[in-house]
């Protein structure tokens, strides 16, 4: 199968979830974390990963899966399927319309499909190569950007001036979107993104998606190595050099 084949089934997923999450009327969140730290997950997050799994063994029984809520299943072959049934859980149990669903899927550990699906708002955004209808803005500069992060207050120490930076030299910024600002950097309508702390789950689908419409994602420092957690996102790269600057200074 071509990548789009595999996009075209990962709209099968999206509309599947979306059968469960636009319908939960239990929006009541339990902690997972046991540190005291707050990381909630709701009955819909876990209703709908099942879903998702229970498709994919379906069509595909020799893939992989990993997924937000239940784990990783071993897969027999080269693709592994990456999950986030809610993206943004915070944004879906205050009633907004933020929260997405994330699907990706990987070849050799490698992201070559992905799919930002934005339900309350019924708007889609899929990256793989060849993949057209997205376009990242032609910003360039840092003094001219719209930039995103979903918390502020979730940065400490380097990570928070160096976000801290960003801001001031940024023209507006805009919190509290998730997935969605990545989805909306694809768009054209928000220049840059820089967050910390993300897993597999929150980021393998951003990164065909951001691609394809032609911006640059990799970590802080410029690199394609994402497993501390830091994912920068800009339209350009001149955007996106610049911001690895003010973030490394």
């Amino acid at each position: 199968m071509s990548p789009a084949d595999f996009a075209a089934f990962a709209v099968t997923l999206a509309d599947a979830a979306r059968t469960v999450t636009l319908g939960a009327a239990d929006r009541v969140a339990e902690n997972k974390n046991a540190d005291g730290t707050y990381d909630p997950v709701t009955a819909a997050d876990r209703a709908a990963e099942r879903v998702i799994r229970a498709l994919i063994g379906q069509a595909f029984p020799e893939h992989g899966i990993a997924g937000e809520e239940f784990g990783e299943k071993a897969g027999a072959g080269r693709f592994v399927w990456s999950l986030d049934p809610i993206d943004g859980t915070r944004a879906f149990i205050c009633g907004l319309p933020s929260w997405t669903t994330l699907i990706a899927l990987l070849e050799e550990g490698e992201p070559i499909v992905g799919l930002i699906d934005v339900p309350v708002l019924d708007e889609r955004y899929l990256g793989y190569a060849g993949a057209g209808g997205l376009k990242a803005s032609d910003c360039r500069r840092l003094a001219e950007a719209r930039l995103s992060t979903t918390d502020p207050w979730l940065f400490a120490g380097a990570e928070a001036d160096g976000f801290e930076r960003l801001r001031r030299g940024a023209r507006v910024t805009r919190c509290g979107l998730d997935a969605y600002a990545y989805a909306r950097l694809a768009a054209g309508s928000i220049d840059l993104v820089a967050e910390s702390g993300l897993k597999p789950h929150d980021y393998n689908a951003l990164i065909p998606v951001v691609r394809a419409a032609g911006g640059m994602i990799g970590n802080w420092r410029g690199g394609n190595d994402f497993s501390d957690g830091q994912v920068l996102a800009a339209a350009t790269p001149a955007l996106f050099e610049e911001a690895v600057r003010v973030l490394s200074r």
